[in-house]
C-alpha cells in the first residue's frame, strides 16, 4: 500500500494484489489497515478480486469533529453518488473503471491509470486539440446531469492519447445552467492561474464543449459570463 494523496475527505492509495491466479488478482483490505486508514476500529477484512493491477483506493476516512452517525451518512452518501457517476460517465467518456466499493466504509477501489496527469504536459502538446477534446468530455458530462465540481487539469489524465477525468469526489447531479456554468468557470480560472501562457485557448475548450451540448451551450455561455461579472464586482469592493 503505497500513500499518493491525503486529502481533507480522502486518503488516496494505490494497492498492489496479494495474489495472482490465471491473470486474475485477489486483494485484501486487513482490518488493521482499514482502522488505520479509515480512522475507526474494523473487526473484519475486506478480499475482492479483479482482472486489473495496481489498483487506486479511494477511502473517505472518519473525521472526529463531526457527529458519528452524521459523518457516517455523509461518507457513504458522497461514495454512492460518486460510484453512480463514474458508472453512469462510463460509456460516455474516458473516467476509471470502478471493480469495488464499499458505501458503509467509504472505499471505492478502482483501475490505476498510467499516464501523466494534463496540468503537467498540456503547454508541451497540441493544446488547442487537446483543450477541444477536454471540451467535447465536459459537454458529454453536462448532457448527462453531471457535474464534476473540481474540474481543472490536474485531474485529467492523460493515458498514450486517451484522456481521463478523475477525482469525482464532489460530483452531483444537477441540471441547473448555474451549476454547468461554475463547472467551467472553475476550469477557466485553473487554466488561466496554472496555464496562463495558453489562457486564451479556452476558445478551444469551448468549441469542443459546443459539439456535444449544443442545445445548451449559449445559456451556459450567458450565465458564465455573469459569474465572471459577479467574480470581478467582489473584487473591485
Amino acid at each position: 500500500m503505497k500513500l499518493l494523496f491525503h486529502g481533507a475527505e480522502a486518503k488516496v492509495y494505490i494497492i498492489e494484489p496479494e495474489r495472482e491466479k490465471e491473470n486474475f488478482y485477489f486483494y485484501k483490505l486487513s482490518s488493521d489497515f482499514l482502522s488505520s486508514v479509515l480512522n475507526e476500529k474494523r473487526r473484519h477484512d475486506i478480499i475482492f478480486s479483479c482482472n486489473k493491477k495496481p489498483l487506486i483506493l479511494k477511502a473517505r476516512y472518519r473525521k472526529n469533529y463531526r457527529n458519528p452517525k452524521i459523518d457516517k451518512e455523509f461518507r457513504k452518501y458522497r461514495t454512492r453518488i460518486e460510484v453512480r457517476i463514474l458508472e453512469k460517465l462510463k460509456d460516455k467518456m474516458k473516467v476509471p473503471e470502478v471493480v469495488h466499493f464499499n458505501e458503509d466504509l467509504g472505499i471505492i477501489a478502482m483501475e490505476y491509470l498510467n499516464g501523466n496527469r494534463l496540468s503537467d504536459v498540456l503547454e508541451k502538446l497540441d493544446y488547442k486539440s487537446i483543450l477541444y477534446r477536454v471540451g467535447e468530455s465536459v459537454g458529454k458530462m453536462h448532457k448527462e446531469g453531471i457535474i464534476h465540481g473540481d474540474l481543472t487539469t490536474s485531474n485529467i489524465i492523460l493515458v498514450n492519447k486517451d484522456l481521463y477525468f478523475i477525482d469525482f469526489g464532489l460530483s452531483f447531479f444537477s441540471n441547473r445552467i448555474e451549476d454547468y456554468a461554475t463547472d467551467l468557470h472553475l476550469f477557466k480560472e485553473s487554466l488561466e492561474s496554472r496555464h496562463w501562457r495558453i489562457s486564451d485557448s479556452f476558445n478551444s475548450f469551448m468549441e469542443g464543449y459546443s459539439k456535444s451540448f449544443k442545445e445548451k451551450t449559449n445559456e451556459v455561455l450567458i450565465r458564465l459570463s455573469r459569474i465572471e461579472k459577479r467574480g470581478r464586482y467582489k473584487s473591485f469592493i
